[in-house]
């Protein structure tokens, strides 16, 4: 008997000069089967250092594997409490390279006031050019709309996580509509 392959999720973030927001759908899909509805994909990392607000985290993959690797990007962030890049750079180095890491399968949105990280296992680390990341299943769908929603909207950050992630729920099969959001305003 073979394991069905999970279907992940879609994530998104987006940032402006007004803040940062990071949204995520509910669905878990086993085969062709819903799993669940309602999974919270996303979090936030309460403040680290004395110069953060916090830092906002989205995963796709095997949740399991996510968790694991949230954990261990936590601890790299304490180490490194007002650097994320420094914290994502060396989850993203230890991930490709520790055995047990290697074979983990998700992908991670990190973000806080200055910075959006999509960090992989392959080693990646790639800061999005427009301030608009997404990663998932739907991750296309919701990238797209957000773009769209950003070049002819006034919207904020939130509301275009929340608007573009229906519009991927509409589209995917494997991401729905029951979005968790979080945010990071600027004072």
């Amino acid at each position: 008997m073979s394991i069905p392959k999970i279907h992940a999720t879609t994530i998104l973030c987006v940032r402006d000069e007004r803040g940062v927001a990071i949204a995520g759908d509910g669905q878990v899909t086993l085969g062709d089967v819903v799993a669940k509805s309602s999974a919270c994909k996303i979090r936030r990392i309460p403040d680290v250092g004395a110069a953060r607000r916090g830092v906002l985290a989205g995963f796709a993959g095997g949740a399991a594997d996510a968790f694991a690797l949230l954990e261990r990007f936590e601890a790299k962030l304490k180490g490194s409490p007002v650097n994320l890049l420094k914290a994502a750079a060396e989850l993203a180095r230890d991930w490709r390279t520790d055995r047990a890491l290697r074979r983990l399968e998700a992908m991670m949105i990190v973000a806080d006031l200055e910075r959006t990280l999509v960090v992989s296992g392959q080693g990646d680390l790639i800061e999005p050019d427009d301030g608009v990341a997404a990663i998932g299943s739907g991750g296309n769908h919701a990238l797209a709309a957000a773009r769209a929603l950003r070049r002819c909207t006034e919207l904020g950050p939130a509301e275009v996580c929340r608007a573009s992630m229906t519009i991927a729920g509409e589209l995917c099969i494997y991401t729905n509509t029951e979005i968790s959001l979080e945010e990071i305003v600027v004072d």
